[in-house]
């Protein structure tokens, strides 16, 4: 007689689990990478008070996560894309490529 049981407990339920964590850690941060990506848009408008759509191109995590590097476009530019950083941690969007902030987060010398 045998029994089936031991390759449920020992092979099907570790797998399943294993799936259902990998889907929820990668799919929440897949959701929390388009909710950032809105945050910036939203932040972006309201400087800009642009009302049509934003673009949004390079985008690159400093900080440890809490700072976004990237560049932007609206609709009615005439100049193509343009800088920004947005600190995640304090929602402040920063666009003056001159600033102290932009230069600590977002220049050549800050990645290397």
């Amino acid at each position: 007689m045998t029994h089936k049981r031991p390759f449920l407990f020992l092979l099907a339920i570790p797998v399943v689990a294993i799936l259902a964590l990998a889907t929820f850690i990668f799919g929440g941060q897949a959701l929390s990478d388009s909710g950032r990506d809105d945050e910036i848009r939203q932040a972006l408008a309201a400087k800009l008070g642009a009302s049509g759509e934003i673009d949004l191109k390079n985008l690159q995590e400093v900080q440890y996560g809490y700072g976004v590097c990237g560049l932007y476009l609206t609709d009615d530019s005439e100049n193509g894309y343009a800088s920004f950083f947005y600190d995640t941690s304090a929602d402040r969007l920063t666009l003056d490529i001159t600033s102290r902030r932009y230069q600590s987060h977002c220049s050549l010398s800050a990645v290397c």
